[in-house]
């Protein structure tokens, strides 16, 4: 058995689970958040403990110590000494075309991940962060780098480039990277092998805050709505998914905004958050009900868009075999996913209300028996991905 400490570090968080493997089992999991600020809390959970405490944490390395420190505590611990824990993995969201695997780091990566801080500027430092924190505190364990855009270094040219000059791909690397990719390659595998099809025409649609859908085939990604950026493609939490550009440009320069204020309103202030006034999807659907008309058109303008999509890479594959709901909003909504498949009869796409109301931590179908392509819901676990892919690269 080996344990893999598995930590994604945010701007102000910092998540972790420590996954025994091969048996896959969770021995420890939790959270730092507001690091940086008042109110700074610590949630950890064990088979046996569960709680939370609020400390001053100035920074990561004070968070992670703090995570340590619980680790390795003799009443509420789950391991005696650091070097009980084999190998550490970190979630890094962007790799750029310099990485398509998943990668044992050294000063070369650290380095290459730091070249990255403008592609992904409020994810990629914080992910470095978390990795220089972690070697010093586990210096005899291998340190990995699982990047969220590998999966997705599949797609071929004529989708992931954009139609301007080519020096802009050539010498500036402008072009679709998507994100996501460790949550849509561990659900689209498990949808593989729930359906016991090796090749399958599979789209994948992760529903969270964030939102992106994938067009996977045969196990690899040929398509994804996410591109150079985070805010492209679906309608998400507070960002505005596809624009006309011409919409920017108007804004700078007939409406006098600048380019950081456009920025700051695509990326934090539209999507359902701009529609609604809500940026939690619960409270949209509570106020829909309740008659909004606001948060009924918010929903209904979520739900067009993932069914474009649907049809847009039911076409770049040539047909679906599956589509697969995940994350937060996909796995708990049962009204966008009732949205999303209503009227799809030309797709052969037809839901199982009864089952789709139906609630389950397990990958379930809710399409009808009659359904020429299935409807799956599967639970994403981004951790336990990058768990299995640290242990396949140090074993």
């Amino acid at each position: 058995m080996k344990n893999i400490l598995v930590i994604n570090s945010g701007s102000s968080s910092l998540k972790f689970q420590l996954i025994q493997i091969p048996s896959e089992t969770v021995l420890a999991s939790g959270l730092v958040e507001r690091i940086g600020l008042e109110g700074a809390k610590l949630h950890y959970k064990t088979k046996n403990f569960s709680g939370s405490r609020e400390f001053a944490v100035p920074n990561h390395a004070v968070a992670l110590k703090a995570v340590t420190d619980m680790l390795l505590d003799n009443e509420k611990g789950v391991v005696k000494n650091p070097e009980e824990i084999s190998a550490i993995g970190h979630r890094v969201v962007h790799g750029g075309n310099t990485f398509s695997k998943t990668t044992v780091i050294d000063e070369k990566v650290k380095k290459a991940i730091k070249n990255l801080f403008s592609l992904a500027p409020l994810h990629n430092p914080p992910n470095l962060k978390g990795i220089e924190v972690a070697e010093k505190l586990f210096p005899d364990a291998p340190q990995v780098a699982v990047f969220d855009t590998a999966f997705h270094s599949s797609i071929p040219e004529k989708a992931s480039k954009y139609a301007i000059p080519d020096k802009f791909y050539e010498k500036e690397h402008i072009q679709l990277y998507g994100f996501h990719g460790t949550s849509h390659k561990y659900v689209t595998e498990n949808a593989q092998n729930y359906l016991q099809q090796e090749k399958a025409k599979i789209i994948s649609i992760h529903l969270g805050n964030g939102c992106s859908i994938t067009a996977v085939k045969d196990g690899k990604s040929i398509d994804h709505s996410l591109g150079f950026g985070p805010v492209n493609g679906l309608i998400m939490g507070t960002r505005s998914g596809d624009i006309d550009q011409s919409v920017i440009f108007y804004m700078v320069e007939q409406l006098g905004y600048s380019i950081q204020e456009v920025s700051e309103i695509l990326h934090h202030k539209s999507g359902m958050y701009g529609l609604t006034g809500y940026s939690d999807l619960r409270d949209i659907e509570a106020a829909a009900a309740r008659g909004n008309k606001q948060c009924q058109l918010a929903l209904e303008m979520n739900a067009y868009r993932i069914k474009k999509y649907i049809g847009a890479y039911a076409a770049a594959m040539n047909g679906v075999d599956a589509i697969v709901f995940t994350a937060g909003i996909g796995e708990n909504s049962s009204m966008i996913r009732k949205m999303v498949c209503a009227d799809m009869d030309y797709f052969g796409i037809k839901l199982d209300e009864k089952q789709n109301e139906l609630r389950s931590k397990e990958i379930r179908k809710i399409s009808s028996e009659n359904s020429k392509v299935k409807i799956l819901v599967v639970p994403t676990n981004e951790e336990l991905e990058i768990a299995r892919q640290v242990m396949e690269l140090v074993s």
